[in-house]
């Protein structure tokens, strides 16, 4: 073996379709106000969301087949109770990475999707939950399959939304200005910061939402079509 006879070409092809889709997905994001005026709001998020979710799922599937390709650094799976530790991890970072702060007719386009500028629910704990709660996923899952396409896959995944904070508070900026510094001063990246420093106080009532009952559902029905899904992608043969 030599030393470098673990690095397959899988490690590269994932990193380019991580590039790929943060390209496509950022891309749109960025277009979204000048694409909205050419073709609408509704007939843009169907755009985006044809683009987005058939490359989503491509990553999806590539990344479990691939999974444990590499070097396997390390290997916790045979560790009482770190099973369990990392499914209730993963879940707190669904609970992130889909925060509910959306219109769900919005997000089907059924109503007229729009940017909003947000800071109640899981905004007081951090203004950007979908990076805490995929760093949250990749830590998770790093330290559950302790391979080098895992290390891979999270390190652009976590790269790709770390530049989506940039890029997200980029975008508010340019649409809300001077309202968008007071809700930037007033809340956090960093989870928990603004509360810690006194300028956020966490208000659970605003957690009572049907967004985030789906999120429950959502995650329940994950834990008993995982491994259904495994098998299905494994039938493929990417």
């Amino acid at each position: 073996m030599t030393l470098w006879s673990w690095l397959s070409p899988s490690h590269g092809i994932m990193l380019a379709l991580l590039v790929g889709f943060a390209i496509a997905h950022s891309g749109l994001a960025a277009l979204r106000p000048k694409g909205e005026k050419i073709i609408g709001a509704r007939a843009y998020r169907v755009l985006f969301a044809l683009v987005s979710i058939p490359a989503a799922s491509v990553l999806i599937i590539y990344f479990i087949n691939h999974r444990y390709d590499g070097l396997r650094l390390w290997n916790v799976q045979g560790v009482p109770g770190m099973f369990e530790a990392v499914w209730i991890v993963s879940v707190i970072s669904f609970f992130f990475l889909y925060p509910a702060t959306f219109n769900l007719l919005e997000v089907a386009a059924i109503e007229k999707p729009q940017v909003h500028l947000y800071e109640t629910g899981i905004i007081r704990i951090t203004r950007h939950p979908q990076m805490v709660g995929q760093v949250i996923w990749c830590i998770a899952h790093t330290l559950w399959l302790g391979t080098t396409f895992m290390v891979v896959t999270s390190a652009g995944l976590i790269a790709h939304h770390l530049f989506a904070v940039w890029h997200g508070d980029r975008r508010w900026q340019a649409r809300y200005g001077s309202a968008f510094e007071a809700v930037k001063e007033r809340t956090s990246v960093i989870p928990f910061l603004a509360v810690w420093q006194g300028k956020q106080q966490i208000k659970w009532q605003e957690f009572l939402r049907p967004s985030y009952l789906g999120i429950t559902l959502f995650v329940l029905g994950f834990w008993w079509v995982h491994p259904k899904l495994i098998q299905a992608t494994q039938q493929l043969g990417w």
